[in-house]
């Protein structure tokens, strides 16, 4: 009786930290010890087998849409890491675009077409450049095309139809706020037309 209970108490244990490791989802398929063939590699098997293992996990889960996506292990469903996805998002005053995270991003007048950017020292530090390498959304078609300019320090800013892109400092996902400041800032202005089936 004694010993049943520990085994039991074993079971509950080992599927406590199974269900742990995958997050409760129930789309996983967790390896079975009793399995004939090598299971599918997934992240959550890996973390499920790390945790029974004893060993701890540091990779944390980080959202789909975030502007600098993971790399995949698995079948390449992220974008390389250093990618920026950019998105048509709606905001308070109508389409505009901005990174998979939210942040919505601007032009600045002083900036011509192809050029270098001109935000540099303390302007960037309010106006932070996007850097990356661009990506479009996989439901988003924009009508300008993506390129990359070196900018100070030698980092890759993202363009749009040439122009370099900044987001605002401090700005909350899908603000507007700095549309307009100083008379030099704007939004890039998109329409629902840019989502693939809109």
């Amino acid at each position: 009786m004694r010993k049943s209970g520990w085994a039991a108490a074993t079971g509950i244990g080992s599927l406590v930290l199974l269900l742990a490791a995958c997050g409760g989802s129930s789309g996983s398929t967790p390896a079975s010890s009793g399995s004939s063939g090598p299971a599918p590699a997934s992240s959550a098997t890996a973390a499920a087998t790390a945790t029974k293992n004893g060993a701890s996990s540091t990779a944390s889960a980080k959202p789909h849409n975030s502007a600098q996506p993971q790399a995949s292990s698995g079948a390449g469903t992220f974008p390389p890491v250093g990618t920026t996805v950019m998105v048509v998002q709606k905001s308070s005053i109508g389409y505009v675009l901005a990174e998979a995270n939210g942040s919505v991003v601007y032009t600045y007048d002083k900036d011509t077409k192809g050029g270098a950017p001109t935000c540099t020292g303390s302007c960037a530090e309010a106006w932070p450049p996007v850097t990356g390498t661009p990506k479009a959304g996989p439901a988003d078609t924009f009508p300008g095309t993506f390129g990359v300019v070196k900018g100070a320090g030698g980092v890759e800013q993202i363009t749009y139809n040439g122009l370099p892109l900044y987001t605002f400092k401090g700005a909350k996902p899908l603000s507007v706020a700095g549309n307009g400041v100083g008379g030099v800032w704007h939004v890039v202005p998109l329409s629902a037309s840019d989502i693939s089936g809109a």
